[in-house]
This record gives structure tokens, C-alpha cells and sequence, in this order.
């Protein structure tokens, strides 16, 4: 029997698609990388009976990098990454081992169906997957056809069904423009950065960012907000004044009238205005008309509406929107989420989908009503070519949902209805009245029909006060003529919902890119989030794009950016050459970076007046190793220390606490050692400012702590605190934290498993002697008489901590799974069935190893 190998972007996905291909008789089973299931069974392909493998990637199976040595920032010129250094494909996700997952499970396999998104990112995906897939499968019989592309919108049964009924090829054109904008914003976006960044941390201590980021996409966004900011700087209010008179008949509440001439900024003629209506005591009513408006049901929901709403009424960053709609996708609640069409097709059942909601509580009657009476047709919207617009697949409950997941459901089904749904009717009055030589006017709106407002009430006509009864003649008594002053005001930050429709009208990103961007700018310090999610930039936000207009205005101007997303889409579509268009690109980029690197002292000079120089920031903590003077520890992001005497600046470990280590030095550079710390309940670890950037053993990385170190006899090292390997990770070795006492404990050097044990003990140490069983060097534990728990009233004991069955009760396991043999499943007290999980001794045991670190490295999981 042959087989079909079948591959969707989400293990849910794969999971939903298999169970309705197989009717639900899908037998599933973990994949060897733990992260994706393989559902198998028999059916129907092409004519001939097969055995189905449906699995699932996690996303892109590789990502775009440089090769090794590009990725040094110290050793390599970032113009150089524009064509000379090389790009590879890497795997998006290593500890995920997708690639080995695939070919495994897809060797001697005879077809294959792609499942991924149907999306230009999808197509792209598909190209990664038969990359890695198709060297082991079978070789074809003749011309036959192996490689199939399924098409669907939504997880439902029709979907899925009609899409492997009609099955397509996967489009390369498409998966190009992705590779090109990959490759793009790589190359382009880490030049600029490593040299903004480098440049500006090594000469300012306050920028408060980790990263001082240029993104081709990321830098015009940031451009609207502060363009924006701009205005609100440069407004200058300006005076107005306004004619306001308030009229009644008989004992009607007065009516407040509108001015036709709407303002004056000269006080003195709106005085004479005023003046001159004040000789008359009446208002003549000069016509009354009557006209019955339309308010129109909305397009179709696509992406860039749907995030603008959540933003706009729901209070849902575009980020977070965009999860919870994958998620409700992926569940099978909504159609797919990324989309540009406002169009529902021809062949859409929009009766079918409106029945699925007859029931609920909320909107069920509204329902019935429209489909008795018969749906309207929806607006003619635009049809971009992609994916039906977003719609509800299936009806929900909060208690489903979850709060987020049901407001945006709530919204998308709402908004639904709407689209199938007659226009709000209402009917508008407006009186026109003269008083004197002046003309004013008021107007009020009555509901004649809800239409689709009935469902989306926010957006209904507002109960107004009725007009009086009046016709062209009658005549009103002014009670008040009066002149105003107001001000004109200035504009408001943007919010994230301007801003999506500014990033959408000068085509800068995507639907799917568009909330990357907006996310980006917020993490990397450029801009805050405040109340009404408007968008206020920060000091470094500023500065770096108005830094960018003065040197050259197209990096932060939306004009390029669009023109390089057209060219894209040209290679989607076929009609341009991937490799000229990411030639030409690269090329012009390239010139403006030389420029920029020429010019930036322009840009530096803004710097100078916002930011303080690095030697007068931070305070003193530790002393330099090479000059013996304090150095200050700058805390902003990315925190590190600085020596101002020898003006060199030394990175530390980021995302913690930095407090000095008891005045200790390191012996192979007399730097003062400093502790980082993740907290009280978190892990902490010694370092010195100097080996963490400047490694001093080959088996040792930048960035590593001395919990990392390999000296062979540093008290603070690897080899004087090691004690075993981690219990939940491969390559981790747990390490004793001298700092932790009372509460003592030993952390992963890797991860963030923590192992707390002999709390309130007087005195913890690490034994140069290693246990017999499981070759963990053993620690040695000093308790007072008075607060001992070991036995026999004993205040020292030397043992193994996972082997010793005196320390049983003394230790514990946090953050991690449980997979030693002390952490027994069910909750079994350690020590009982002594060996149980251990390898055997004797075969495959290794000889216990004749030094500390090969026992470290030896210690079995």
C-alpha cells in the first residue's frame, strides 16, 4: 500500500484535518521531537487505496542567518553584510528538530499534500518542507505527480473536504517574495542596527534599549508616530469666536442654534455680528426640511479592520488580537484570519453560516428575523484575491473562549450579521432660521428602522430631543444671543488604530507584518502605550527619527518601503525577477548606508541633547581589573559596567539584578566579580565583567557566568560548584549557590530548573568526592543542634543529594519535570525502590571518570 504524507502549519491543525478526513478513525502518536503528533489512516487517494500520515510543523521550519562568523558584531563591518557576507537556511526552531522529525516520518512515503496557511508564508513554508522531505521519500512511477497543495479558508468539514477533492500545486512565485523580503530585511535591517547601536551604547548610558533597531518596515511606522508628535509640539493654539443663540416657542425647552458661518478669528466682527442679530426679538423659521438617510451596513471584515476595531473599541494590542484570531482559527471558530478582501465570493453560503447562530442568546433573534424575512445582499467590497473575509464558522460561548477569545468573536460574529443586514433608516430634520441679517440652523435625527444597527448598537443613532413642530414662517422668540471664545485645539497621538490605517494606506507591511511592526517599536523603547492605546514616543524615538530626516529623510519616509513592497509583489504575481529585485534593492540601500555611516554625526548631535554621555552614568559598584578604579554600573538597558579611566565598557547578564560578590575577584584578571540575580525565588550566579565578553577557555562562549566557567580550581567555577547534571535538560549541569543560605538551593546553568534543599542549614558545600552511584559530587551539610533533621541528633552529614537517603526529605524540585529517579511519578517519597529509572550498572554504564568535570558531563538523566 502506498502512502501519503500530509503536512498543516499547527499540530491543532493536523490534529482538526486528519479527524475529518478520517471520518474520526485516526489512530495518533507523539513524533520523536515531542512537539508534533503523526495521525494515520487508510482511505481513497488519486484512485487507489492508501495508508494517510498526516503530522504538523510549528511555523517556518528555517529561518534566513548569516553564516557563523557574520554574527560577530565586534569582528565584522556591517557594509560588508549587504553582499559579501553569505546567507544560509537554519532551522527556525533547533530544539524542535523538525527537519530530522520530517524526513523520518516522511521516508518511503509516495505523496504529498501540503496543509500549510494559505498565505504567501504558507507557500513559503511548503517549499521548506519538500526541501526537507522529498531527498527520502520514493521516486515517482514515470511522470506521476507527487506534490500537492490543499486550499481551504476554514476548518470545517466542507472546507477541508472540497480542498482535498481539489487539490492544487504550492505556488513558488509566492514563496519567492518571501525569501526576497526575508533576505531584505536582514540584510538591510542588521547593518543599520549593528552600527546605530554599537555606535550610540558606546557613547551614551541612558537610551533605556537593548537594542537600537532599523527595520526597512519597523522605521516608517515609528515615522508616523513621531510625525504626529511633532504637530502636537509645533501647534500653536489660535483663538476663535462663535455666534451661538438660543431661540424657544411657547413653553418648549429653548433650542440651541448653529451658526451658518461657523466661526470668526476676529473678536471685533463677531462682536458686530452679534450686534446686529441682537436688534431682532425673533427668529423667522425660513425652511423646514425633511430627508430620510441611510446609514450603511459595513463591508466584509477583513485583517486590518478587525485589528483596528479590537485596538480602537475592544482595548486588544494588534500583537495579541492577531494570537487570539490564530487561535480561534486553528479551534475552528473563525475563517482564516489573514486576509485583504472585503467580498464574500459568489458561491459563499452566507445563509448556512447565519443559521449556525439562530440559537445564541445574544444575537439568535436577530437572527431568525433575517433569515425569515431573507438576508440581504452584502456591499460590494474588494476583492483582493486571498481568502474569503472573516467570518464565524461555528457558534461559542464565553466559557469556550475564554474573555479575549469571546470579545473578538463576539465582534467578528457581530459584524457578520451586519454585512447580511438592511442599512439603519433615519430621518433627518434640519430647521433653518434668520435672525436679523444673520442665518442659523439646527437639525435632529429620528430612527425609522434599526437595520444592522440592531446588532451592532454602538454604531446606532443616538436618542435626540424632538424639534418642535414648526413650518417656513413661523416665527421664534430669541432668548440669548452671546459670543463664544474657544481655541483650536491640537491633534491627539496616534492610536494603534490610525496608525494601522496609515500603515495600510502607504503600504508599508502586511496584514500578517502589520502588528510585528507596531509590537516592535513598543519593545524596543521607541514608543509607549498610553490610556486609549494612543501611541507616544519616547526620547529615543525622537531623536532617531528625526536623526533620519536630517541625514536622509527615504529611511524614515513610507515612499520607498512601498515601492520595494510593490516589486514584491510583482515576484509573487511572476512578473519580476527575484534576483534583480533583490539586487536593485540592496543597491540603493547599500549607498544610503555609507551615506548615513558618513553622516552621523548629524544625528548625534540630537543624541547629545537628550542622552548623557556613558562616563556620567550609573553609579560605582565594582573595580576595573586593569586600573583598580570603580566603575559605574550603567542600569538602562542593556545594563553593563563602564570604566571612565580606561574607557572601556563591559556587558552583563540582562533581565535581572546586578549587586557586587562580597568584593571577590576573578584570578585570572583581578576584575571584581558581581552577582546576577533573578530574585529571591529565582536562580543567581557570580560573574566577571571581563570573561563574560572575552571568554577565557575555548570550550566557553560569550556570555557566559562563572556557573559556565571551566577554570580547573576557581572557587567560584564550574568545577568547584558543580554538582550533577540537570534533571530536565541535556546539557545543563546543576551548580550550588553559595549566596542562597538560609534558604540554599542549586540552579541549572542552563535552564530554569532550581532544586532547593537543607533550608535553615548552618553551612552548605560542595565535596571534591563523587557519589559511587551516580557519580554527582557529594555536599556536605552543617545544621545547628538545635534545628538539625538528620538523624540521631547529627549536625553534619555528607552525602549524595539525589542518591542519599538521609537527604530524602530535604530536597526539592522546582520549575522542572520530573525525570530523575529521586522525583518518583506519583508522588512517591524519594529513596523507595532504590535504582528504579537508573541505568543498569555494568553494560552501557560508564566507568566513573577521572576527573570532576567528565563526572559532571557523565552524570545520567
Amino acid at each position: 500500500m502506498r502512502t501519503v504524507f500530509m503536512v498543516a502549519e499547527k499540530p491543532s491543525l493536523a490534529q482538526s484535518i486528519a479527524k475529518i478526513l478520517s471520518k474520526g478513525s485516526c489512530s495518533s502518536r507523539k513524533g520523536l521531537n515531542g512537539a508534533c503528533s503523526v495521525h494515520e489512516y487508510t482511505g481513497s487517494f488519486e484512485g487507489q487505496n492508501v495508508r494517510f500520515k498526516m503530522t504538523s510543523v510549528c511555523g517556518h521550519v528555517m529561518s534566513l542567518d548569516f553564516i557563523g562568523k557574520y554574527n560577530n558584531w565586534d569582528k565584522v563591518d556591517p557594509a560588508e553584510l549587504f553582499s559579501k557576507a553569505p546567507t544560509e537556511k537554519k532551522e527556525a526552531n533547533p530544539k524542535l528538530n523538525m527537519v530530522k522529525f520530517l524526513q523520518v516520518e516522511a521516508k518511503g512515503c509516495d505523496f504529498v499534500v501540503l496543509w500549510l496557511d494559505c498565505d504567501k508564508e504558507g507557500e513559503n513554508i511548503c517549499f521548506e518542507v519538500l526541501d526537507a522531505i522529498q531527498p527520502g521519500m520514493n521516486k515517482p512511477y514515470g511522470n506521476e505527480r507527487t506534490v500537492y497543495r490543499a486550499k481551504f479558508s476554514s476548518i470545517t468539514d466542507t472546507d477541508i473536504c472540497n480542498a482535498m477533492a481539489r487539490l492544487g500545486e504550492p505556488n513558488q512565485n509566492e514563496a519567492l517574495s518571501v525569501d526576497a523580503r526575508q533576505e531584505l530585511d536582514l540584510r538591510i535591517g542588521c547593518a543599520f542596527t549593528r552600527f546605530q547601536t554599537k555606535y550610540f551604547q558606546g557613547k551614551y548610558g541612558n537610551l533605556d534599549s537593548s537594542l537600537v533597531s532599523f527595520g526597512p518596515c519597523q522605521t516608517p511606522t515609528l515615522g508616523f508616530c513621531v510625525e504626529r508628535h511633532d504637530k502636537i509640539q509645533s501647534f500653536k493654539p489660535e483663538a476663535y469666536w462663535v455666534v451661538q443663540a438660543k431661540v424657544f416657542k411657547g413653553k418648549d425647552n429653548p433650542l440651541t442654534l448653529d451658526w451658518d458661518r461657523v466661526r470668526v478669528f476676529d473678536r471685533d466682527i463677531g462682536q458686530m455680528f452679534v450686534n446686529m442679530a441682537k436688534t431682532a426679538k425673533e427668529a423667522k423659521v425660513e425652511s423646514v426640511t425633511k430627508k430620510e438617510k441611510a446609514k450603511q451596513r459595513p463591508f466584509a471584515l477583513n485583517t486590518v479592520e478587525m485589528l483596528r476595531v479590537a485596538s480602537s473599541a475592544l482595548g486588544m494590542g494588534p500583537q495579541h488580537t492577531m494570537q487570539i484570531a490564530e487561535r480561534l482559527y486553528t479551534q475552528g471558530y473563525i475563517s482564516y484570519p489573514r486576509t485583504e478582501t472585503t467580498h464574500y465570493p459568489e458561491n459563499f453560503d452566507l445563509k448556512g453560516t447565519l443559521k449556525q447562530q439562530a440559537n445564541s442568546s445574544f444575537w439568535g433573534e436577530t437572527v431568525k428575523a433575517l433569515l425569515s424575512e431573507g438576508i440581504n445582499k452584502p456591499r460590494k467590497g474588494s476583492d483582493a484575491g486571498d481568502h474569503p473575509p472573516i467570518t464565524p464558522m461555528r457558534a461559542a460561548s464565553e466559557s469556550e473562549l475564554g474573555s479575549d477569545g469571546w470579545r473578538l468573536y463576539d465582534y467578528i460574529t457581530r459584524h457578520f450579521i451586519a454585512t447580511v443586514s438592511p442599512d439603519c433608516k433615519y430621518l433627518q430634520t434640519t430647521i433653518s432660521f434668520s435672525i436679523a441679517t444673520e442665518s442659523f440652523t439646527c437639525s435632529g435625527k429620528t430612527l425609522i428602522s434599526p437595520g444592522y444597527t440592531e446588532v451592532m448598537p454602538w454604531q446606532g443613532i443616538p436618542l435626540e430631543e424632538a424639534l418642535p413642530v414648526c413650518e417656513r414662517g413661523d416665527t421664534f422668540t430669541v432668548d440669548e444671543i452671546k459670543l463664544l471664545e474657544k481655541q483650536t485645539n491640537p491633534p491627539d497621538y496616534l492610536t494603534e488604530a490610525e496608525l494601522i490605517t496609515l500603515m495600510e494606506k502607504h503600504g508599508i507591511g502586511t496584514d500578517a507584518s502589520i502588528p510585528v511592526h507596531i509590537n516592535n517599536i513598543c519593545q524596543r523603547n521607541y514608543v509607549t502605550v498610553e490610556s486609549g492605546r494612543k501611541l507616544k514616543p519616547t526620547n529615543l524615538g525622537i531623536v532617531l527619527v528625526h536623526g533620519y530626516y536630517k541625514i536622509d529623510a527615504d529611511l524614515v519616509l513610507p515612499t520607498i518601503r512601498s515601492a520595494v513592497e510593490k516589486q514584491l509583489t510583482l515576484i509573487a504575481l511572476g512578473k519580476a525577477n527575484f534576483q534583480q529585485v533583490l539586487q536593485h534593492t540592496l543597491d540603493i540601500f547599500k549607498r544610503k548606508f555609507h551615506y548615513f555611516v558618513d553622516s552621523i554625526a548629524g544625528m548625534d548631535e540630537l543624541m547629545e541633547v537628550s542622552f548623557s554621555p556613558i562616563a556620567a552614568t550609573g553609579k560605582p559598584l565594582s573595580r576595573c581589573g586593569k586600573c583598580r578604579r570603580f566603575m559605574k554600573y550603567i542600569q538602562a538597558k542593556p545594563s553593563r559596567l563602564h570604566c571612565s579611566h580606561c574607557d572601556e565598557t563591559y556587558s552583563l547578564p540582562q533581565n535581572g539584578a546586578i549587586k557586587l560578590y562580597k568584593e571577590l575577584k576573578c584570578p585570572l584578571d583581578e576584575f571584581e566579580l558581581v552577582l546576577w540575580t533573578s530574585g529571591s525565588r529565582g536562580k543567581s550566579y557570580p560573574v566577571c565583567p571581563y570573561c563574560f565578553g572575552n571568554p577565557p577557555f575555548r570550550d566557553m562562549k560569550k556570555g557566559m557566568g562563572c556557573n559556565e566557567c571551566t577554570h580547573p580550581s576557581c572557587q567560584h567555577s564550574l568545577n568547584s560548584l558543580g554538582i550533577g547534571q540537570c534533571v530536565e535538560c541535556e546539557t545543563g549541569v546543576l551548580v550550588f549557590d553559595p549566596t542562597s543560605g538560609p534558604k540554599w538551593r542549586m540552579a541549572c546553568n542552563k535552564c530554569n530548573v532550581v532544586v532547593h534543599f537543607f533550608e535553615h542549614a548552618h553551612k552548605v558545600q560542595v565535596s571534591q568526592d563523587s557519589c559511587d552511584s551516580c557519580e554527582a559530587s557529594l555536599v556536605i551539610v552543617d545544621f545547628n543542634k538545635t534545628r538539625s533533621p538528620l538523624p540521631d541528633g547529627e549536625t553534619q552529614h555528607t552525602g549524595c543529594v539525589f542518591c542519599d537517603p538521609v537527604f530524602q526529605d530535604l530536597v526539592e524540585l522546582k520549575h522542572a519535570t520530573m525525570r530523575h529517579p529521586m522525583h518518583r511519578a506519583g508522588g512517591a517519597r524519594r529513596g523507595r525502590g532504590k535504582g528504579r529509572g537508573r541505568r543498569p550498572m555494568g553494560r552501557g554504564n560508564p566507568k566513573k571518570p577521572k576527573d570532576k568535570m567528565a563526572a559532571l558531563a557523565a552524570y545520567f538523566v
